[in-house]
């Protein structure tokens, strides 16, 4: 396992560009195979990227304030101090990788956005505590914990098909939960990857020559001193908490409001609105924390440049037809008992280039429902199969790991050698629960 760690590893640090330069091959290869595989012409494409390019705007931006809020609140006292008593329960390295990639799973599974700001945060805490371990490791497993996010409480396409009203209630009716992330096949799943993820992940270590520790000036935090001066009234508002507090209890209301009239629904939103507001109180005064949100907006470059570039692929990938085709190819050699392993491949592929798992399902249904349904195959589990594909390649797709990557400061080429080996044994995990359950 060394020896293939340090090959993949030295293979992803040799040849994987960064990741900008990552989605405009991505651009390119797309606009060169809509022009060659479907009836598009390069005008057609150019007007499918255009017109697709500012698609993800209002999710950019959601992204952006996951990155920011959840830096933030983590950098508070009262989080830092409940970080770092969860790493000092870490008393070695292979402990450390065990236990970032437990409270990844767990906090992926309970929402995609929040497991991968607290995965990240909590890997580079224990990287302050635990002495020897491999920085990068720790990273990538944080990041392998997004895995499950498909199969838990945040899987938009469960969540999307058990609403009444969803796009395909015509082919496919609603769909309970208890039928897909709470059905017997996915619990398996979901379980299966708790266990042989940090296992994994412990027996990717590297030896002792080729670990890289972590840079100690990465977490320096310089206090600037002044002059004491006579503060003027708006500095005493900056370092006042009573403001703080006040607009805490405010946010912290709503949320109360939320949860009693929803139940412990968790979206996109709700993480960030509570992250926000929690970040306020636990900083204490304004200044503190909007010294924290400046220096967290620094990470945000790659989402705020790439993601556009994303959604102008997801426009070449939809209007063109190239999705369903590579839909159709695998669902042409499938039968029954293979339908749902090749669901989840063709969808793994189909996530590289629509890297969003509800606009992933939007292109993908229609073909993989009518193939269902010629098969007498379960719907929920093709659902649930197109699911885990679009959640499994996310591993190695850049797209989903600026976040992490802008708070460990590292570059994708650090971590993704790691995470193509935990592809492949999370791949063969899914896979056997598809087939088999």
């Amino acid at each position: 396992m060394k020896k293939l760690t340090a090959l993949s590893n030295r293979i992803m640090q040799r040849y994987l560009p960064d990741p900008f330069l990552f989605v405009i091959i991505l651009t390119l290869f797309v606009f060169a195979s809509g022009i060659i595989f479907t009836k598009s012409s390069p005008v057609d494409m150019v007007q499918y990227w255009g017109e697709g390019f500012w698609g993800l705007l209002a999710f950019s931006m959601q992204m952006v304030l996951v990155l920011v809020t959840g830096y933030v609140l983590a950098s508070s006292p009262l989080f830092k101090r409940l970080l770092g008593y969860l790493a000092s329960l870490a008393k070695s390295p292979g402990s450390a990788i065990i236990i970032v990639t437990l409270v990844s799973l767990a906090a992926s599974w309970i929402n995609w956005g929040f497991g991968l700001v607290i995965g990240a945060l909590f890997a580079k805490e224990l990287a302050k505590r635990v002495k020897g371990v491999d920085y990068r490791l720790l990273i990538a497993s944080a990041y392998s914990g997004f895995v499950v996010w498909h199969g838990g409480f945040s899987g938009s396409i469960p969540l999307s098909i058990a609403t009444a009203g969803h796009p395909f209630e015509a082919k496919m009716g609603v769909i309970p939960t208890s039928e897909t992330m709470f059905a017997a096949f996915n619990i398996f799943i979901v379980v299966a990857l708790f266990i042989i993820l940090p296992i994994a992940n412990r027996l990717l270590m590297p030896s002792k020559e080729d670990t890289v520790s972590v840079d100690p000036s990465l977490f320096n935090e310089s206090a600037a001193t002044a002059e004491v001066v006579e503060p003027t009234p708006a500095e005493r508002l900056e370092n006042s908490s009573i403001l703080s507090v006040i607009i805490s209890l405010l946010g912290i209301g709503f949320i109360v409001y939320y949860f009693i009239n929803n139940g412990f629904a968790l979206n996109l939103d709700i993480v960030n609105f509570l992250f926000l507001f929690l970040g306020i109180l636990f900083h204490g005064t304004p200044k503190s924390y909007l010294n924290s949100v400046q220096e967290a907006i620094k990470g945000a470059s790659g989402i705020v440049i790439q993601f556009p570039f994303y959604a102008g692929i997801m426009g070449m990938m939809g209007a063109s037809g190239l999705a369903v085709l590579v839909s159709e190819v695998f669902v042409s050699i499938a039968n029954e008992t293979t339908f749902y392993f090749f669901a989840f491949l063709s969808a793994g592929i189909v996530n590289f280039f629509v890297p969003s798992g509800g606009g992933q399902w939007a292109v993908q249904a229609p073909i993989m429902l009518d193939a269902a349904q010629a098969l007498n195959a379960s719907i929920p589990k093709t659902a649930m199969a197109v699911a885990w594909g679009d959640a499994w390649t996310n591993l190695i797709q850049p797209f989903w790991a600026l976040p992490a990557l802008a708070i460990a400061g590292l570059k994708a080429k650090d971590i993704m050698g790691f995470c193509v080996l935990i592809l492949i044994v999370s791949g063969v995990v899914i896979s056997i629960g598809l087939l088999i359950l």
